[in-house]
């Protein structure tokens, strides 16, 4: 259910309520109105509106005043007991753009968890010093969050999960007056309900009134400050990888630039021995916060033991999760050392007897790698240094590779490694990269991962396939875009083995066949067949696997518990 509707906290502006309930009105939500103890004047005027008005609201009054966030919270236990589900909190100066209402609305609607806020666009009339103090905040909002998400969190004009809000102030004591706004949007955070932002006109009337006590109210935002830093301190390992928590197609990349920025200089002062050493405490912390994905790695491993002993093979050595996260953590490792062009194909990379002569990069012909999220599929960049010097475009589900792609460029601009995100493969996707194969190129594409978003009609488009024990969703569009292209299809996977990276390819088809009379038949054996070689290489080194969520279930039922 989503059953909104608005919360006004007023205090001496009564003045200017009767021409915000008429913006109001075309909305067509019920009001609930708190007199935060104004005077005579301002309490007559109310109860005046309140029995006149055409919007229908109810009116509460507080006996004295209480500050801003006391009455929005006063506000959202009216709403909770009346069956609303969510608030949108507008101030009674009418400083707001309140014809955005149904845009914050249809998001928050999307994002029923979230608290959704307007994202001031200011005009001229904003006082400079209100703008160099929004921009103090920013700053500390984003330190206190270990992120850049929360774009503003000072804005007055936001919808409010009813439920969660009102049990993180029953939890802990929010700040009551103009310190509300920003804790309860960090709090808010920290308790997993993220924020999203929709871009609002702000404007400050010449003779509006503000209650902000230059004084007081920044001695009570500063001391807000300080609980939040030090609030954030045992909180900086779940910060960290609070995304890990989520299936990898509900997330949003944290592999900014500056952060791979940082990883790239961290590495050239310290060196790969230092940096790997860090990698202990690190991906402990990691190991103990994400216990959505170490449940995941845990459950991979239960079925790997499983798998093993029914064949009578000895399980490997440090057979747990935490070296399952950091032999992940080694990879990232090796990700960093492939951009700097520090993998060297013979000495760290090495081809699994037969492999290369699959590969044949004397052929001519353009070549479909179909590779996974089994192993390092940073191979890629050693294969680049083959004789013959092969150009590999590497297509990728998301558009936040773009990111990735920007960095390859500066970093190593000569990988020989081209990044191309897509977020679905079409008839576009299919003539480009035919192109690049008939001029010799090779193409990458993982088939173990479904795209970032579902088709029209929320269809995932799988074909669900018999995966270590159990039938997993496994992508059409690649198989599909292999069968259009009719070129050598390979498979790809370079596997940690005896302290180097053993590169294994095998034919797969050339080319792949998908006749129309008996598509779907055929389709399913091959996807059948990649998820049996996928299971098989997957035996031979099992703490390559880098899915760190339920495979075994589509996102949206994933994201559910």
């Amino acid at each position: 259910m989503f059953n909104p509707c608005i919360v006004i906290p007023c205090y001496n502006h009564a003045a200017m309520m009767a021409a915000v309930l008429s913006r109001l009105q075309p909305f067509h939500l019920p009001c609930i109105v708190v007199d935060d103890g104004s005077d005579e004047t301002s309490r007559a005027a109310l109860e005046t509106l309140a029995a006149t008005h055409e919007v229908s609201f109810s009116l509460i009054r507080l006996a004295h005043n209480a500050g801003k966030g006391a009455a929005v919270i006063r506000g959202l236990e009216a709403a909770a007991a009346k069956g609303f589900t969510h608030a949108v909190q507008v101030d009674a100066d009418g400083q707001h753009a309140i014809e955005d209402i149904p845009a914050l609305l249809a998001l928050s609607k999307q994002h029923p968890e979230a608290l959704i806020s307007g994202q001031p666009v200011y005009d001229a009339s904003v006082p400079r010093s209100r703008l160099y103090g929004r921009w103090i905040t920013h700053i500390w909002v984003w330190i206190e969050t270990l992120s850049l998400q929360l774009k503003d969190s000072m804005c007055g004009f936001r919808v409010y999960p009813v439920a969660p809000t009102l049990a993180l102030a029953h939890r802990v004591r929010l700040g009551q007056r103009m310190d509300f706004d920003t804790e309860v949007m960090v709090r808010l955070y920290w308790q997993g309900n993220p924020s999203y932002f929709v871009p609002t006109r702000v404007t400050y009337p010449l003779d509006g009134l503000s209650h902000f006590d230059a004084l007081k109210d920044n001695i009570r935002i500063s001391r807000m400050h300080s609980r939040l830093f030090f609030g954030m301190l045992p909180r900086i390992p779940s910060l960290l990888f609070r995304h890990s928590n989520q299936h990898w197609a509900r997330q949003q990349e944290v592999k900014g630039l500056w952060g791979m920025r940082l990883m790239l200089l961290v590495w050239r002062l310290l060196g790969r021995g230092s940096f790997s050493a860090l990698l202990w405490p690190v991906v402990g912390c990691y190991w103990l916060t994400a216990a959505t994905a170490r449940r995941a790695s845990q459950n991979w491993l239960a079925r790997v033991r499983r798998k093993l002993l029914f064949q009578n093979q000895p399980l490997p050595t440090r057979f747990n999760s935490y070296y399952h996260f950091l032999r992940f953590g080694h990879a990232m490792l090796d990700k960093v050392a492939s951009w700097r062009g520090e993998l060297q194909l013979g000495r760290d990379v090495i081809f699994a007897p037969g492999s290369e002569d699959e590969l044949d990069v004397c052929d001519g012909r353009g070549k479909l790698l179909l590779a996974s999220h089994l192993g390092d599929v940073e191979v890629c960049r050693a294969l680049a240094q083959l004789k013959g010097g092969k150009t590999i475009n590497a297509l990728v589900f998301s558009e936040n590779a773009r990111q990735f792609k920007q960095i390859m460029e500066e970093m190593a601009p000569q990988a020989g490694l081209n990044l191309i995100p897509v977020t679905d493969i079409g008839p576009e996707t299919a003539m480009m990269l035919k192109e690049k194969l008939d001029q010799g190129e090779w193409v990458a594409i993982v088939g173990d991962r479904i795209s970032v978003h579902p088709q029209r009609g929320g269809d995932w488009r799988v074909v669900w396939s018999s995966f270590m024990g159990q039938p997993a969703p496994f992508p059409q569009g690649p198989f599909i875009l292999a069968s259009i292209l009719r070129c050598p299809v390979l498979l790809l996977f370079a596997l940690q083995q005896q302290g180097k990276l053993y590169i294994h390819c095998e034919s797969f088809a050339d080319p792949l066949l998908l006749p129309r009379a008996e598509r779907q038949a055929a389709l399913q054996q091959t996807v059948d067949r990649y998820a049996e070689r996928l299971e098989h290489y997957a035996l031979l080194s099992p703490l390559d696997w880098f899915n760190f969520f339920d495979f075994w279930r589509l996102p949206d039922a994933a994201d559910k518990e």
